[in-house]
């Protein structure tokens, strides 16, 4: 089989797996947000920060050496495994014997048992994350897909029946560790290929010096995310944390598929064009302008039916959040174009650099954190969305020079996909006044909104850029000389 044909059949598997997966999750997450109150939901985001950081420092960057690797041996596979295992099961008894200072920390006595349980996430998902590196290495997407299925409907059935008998926040850990458990027991026994046991010094000590960068920097960007969670939930309410964290899940939720689907496919194919910078600049400006134009246009069509839609999906009871997602959506536009620019910083090997870029920026996240705090939480999202724009850019600066693409370039091509989506958004946002007043149903609401956008906006794509639905084949016939 061709590379280019692998690389269609990658795209097509990923988006599937995406969409099935992640529309399995978003269902559940209405389910459990009508069940659970929001405090429930705010008590899970104050340890988030704990459980993605032991997540990150488990894997410590070097699934991600695997698959920049151009070839892999069983022992390169089997000492990855194994270092993962290891660390992971010292960070869970660190979690552990702390736990209590998280409880006191946050004045909340259940966060002790809720972190205990809910970091046993670490040692299960090691079980699987080769497995998973390996997928990706091989665009055997269809695999993937088939195993983690199963454990998805697993976990969803196990968090709801939890929800409906009344186990509250408990609900929602049950769901994390029921999947984390069935995904790594179908892999173990329905997958033949078995990482062996076997560790190779000279092996670790290559994956991890690549690995340990990417850590670091993911660290960063993990602690600088959560913190926001960590400060509204030690100075504000617990429910507040709830309606931030709702808020932000929500925003993620069609702009991560939109990347991860990408991305999956992207990362091996932009390794496999290797130092070819003329190529490789062509297929990243392909994919940005793509996803870039995408991401534009759900998150703005996101803003104009907030209320609405929340209203609808998850109930009256969380409509504080709605302020804090429109704010968030803005920032979301811009998610994918940040997220490419560091993928050319890790395919070029540079992840000393990745580090370096991400040291500044959370400089830069900390400083205004601190400085919007004062002015509540409002003040703070705004701050996080201002920030987020400016990263993207400074992701670009240092991407840039690396494929001969200036920011200034970045910056014309990235606003004027924008722009096209802006124009439809303010029309629309200045006829929704009248258009509440009217129309009787909240549900009717949303829907006369997205036609009216989409109305607007695909004849304006047709006669300004019109080769827009061309990018994704563009990234494709880049590499069709490997084949």
């Amino acid at each position: 089989m061709s590379f280019i044909t692998e690389a269609k059949r990658g795209v097509a598997w990923t988006f599937l797996q995406q969409f099935s997966v992640q529309i399995i999750n978003f269902v559940v997450q209405i389910i459990l947000a009508r069940l659970l109150l929001p405090e429930d939901f705010g008590l899970v985001a104050m340890i988030a920060i704990f459980i993605s950081v032991g997540q990150m420092l488990s894997d410590s960057g070097m699934t991600s050496s695997l698959i920049r690797s151009k070839q892999n041996t069983e022992e390169d596979y089997g000492t990855v495994f194994i270092t993962n295992l290891f660390v992971s099961v010292c960070i869970y008894f660190v979690v552990f014997f702390c736990a209590p200072f998280v409880s006191a920390f946050y004045k909340q006595d259940i966060l002790t048992p809720l972190l205990r349980v809910y970091a046993l996430v670490y040692v299960l998902s090691s079980f699987s994350a080769i497995q998973i590196a390996k997928f990706s290495k091989e665009l055997n997407f269809k695999i993937q897909f088939i195993y983690q299925l199963p454990s998805v409907i697993v976990g969803a059935v196990v968090g709801v029946l939890m929800a409906y008998n009344d186990y509250g926040v408990w609900s929602l850990v049950g769901l994390n560790i029921a999947q984390a458990f069935s995904f790594s027991i179908l892999l173990f026994v329905f997958y033949s290929w078995r990482p062996k046991l076997v560790f190779k010094p000279t092996l670790f000590k290559n994956h991890f010096h690549f690995g340990y960068k990417l850590t670091l920097s993911g660290l960063l960007d993990t602690i600088y995310l959560n913190l926001y969670k960590v400060l509204i939930g030690k100075y504000f309410s617990v429910s507040s944390v709830g309606f931030f964290s709702q808020a932000d899940s929500l925003r993620l939720f069609p702009i991560n598929q939109l990347s991860n689907v990408l991305s999956k496919v992207t990362y091996p194919l932009f390794s496999s064009i290797g130092d070819d910078n003329a190529r490789l600049k062509r297929a990243y400006i392909s994919s940005v302008r793509l996803v870039l134009s995408i991401s534009s246009v759900l998150m703005l069509i996101l803003v104009l039916v907030a209320s609405p839609l929340f209203s609808v999906v998850f109930g009256d009871k969380w409509l504080p959040s709605v302020p804090y997602f429109q704010i968030l959506c803005l920032a979301s536009v811009f998610l994918p174009f940040s997220r490419y620019n560091l993928t050319i910083l890790k395919v070029k090997g540079r992840s000393d650099l990745f580090l370096r870029v991400e040291v500044i920026k959370k400089v830069i996240g900390v400083s205004t954190l601190f400085l919007c705090l004062p002015f509540g939480i409002e003040a703070l999202v705004w701050g996080l969305c201002v920030t987020n724009i400016m990263f993207a850019y400074i992701n670009g600066f240092f991407s840039g020079k690396l494929i001969g693409y200036a920011v200034w370039e970045q910056v014309r091509d990235t606003l004027s996909v924008i722009l096209l989506a802006v124009i439809p958004f303010v029309a629309v946002y200045l006829l929704n006044g009248y258009l509440v007043d009217i129309l009787a149903g909240k549900l009717l609401v949303i829907v006369i909104d997205i036609i009216l956008y989409l109305v607007l906006y695909l004849p304006l794509v047709y006669l300004l850029n019109k080769r827009l639905v061309e990018d994704l084949a563009l990234i494709l016939k880049s590499n069709k000389r490997e084949s």
